[in-house]
């Protein structure tokens, strides 16, 4: 995982309309960047879901929710419009953004070895900063726990 404090790399991929996205875009506010393996499976379809629950208590914290896999456009497309997910998921096929953010890596799987993407997140600040790096997160709790680290963080500003 990329250490926390350092400036986020800054990256162009398409969304799951194909509009050009660009992480510098949203400087000024804080984003969670999501990484997953795969469309429509069951992990990934529960993790993304349930950012869409968590997306308007996110949204009014001023978060933007970007979630990144190597699946195409068109699988983004069809998986967002099947869960009416009301986030942001990228397209990187070439997985240049996942390698950038140290999230291709080997992985087993029923004793095979491959190549792919693990899941993690990244939270910036304002500043394109990495605020928080979350390796190996669960599915079922991602969204939870970025809430929880935002309300943390929020109450330790506030004193």
């Amino acid at each position: 995982m990329l250490e926390v404090g350092t400036k986020a790399p800054d990256f162009i991929l398409p969304d799951q309309h194909g509009n050009p996205v660009r992480l510098s875009d949203f400087l000024g506010q804080k984003v969670v960047l999501y990484f997953y393996p795969r469309d429509n499976t069951p992990g990934c379809t529960r993790q993304a879901c349930a950012f869409g629950v968590a997306y308007g208590q996110l949204q009014a914290k001023g978060v933007v929710v970007i979630g990144v896999s190597k699946d195409t456009v068109t699988s983004h497309e069809k998986f967002a419009a099947k869960h009416a997910l009301p986030f942001l998921i990228l397209s990187d096929p070439e997985h240049r953004v996942i390698e950038a953010y140290d999230v291709w890596k080997e992985k087993k799987l029923y004793g095979k070895v491959s190549m792919g993407t693990v899941r993690a997140t990244y939270i910036m600040d304002e500043n394109g900063v990495i605020e928080a790096a979350m390796p190996k997160v669960k599915p079922d709790t991602n969204a939870s726990e970025i809430l929880a680290y935002l309300e943390k963080k929020n109450a330790a500003d506030i004193q």
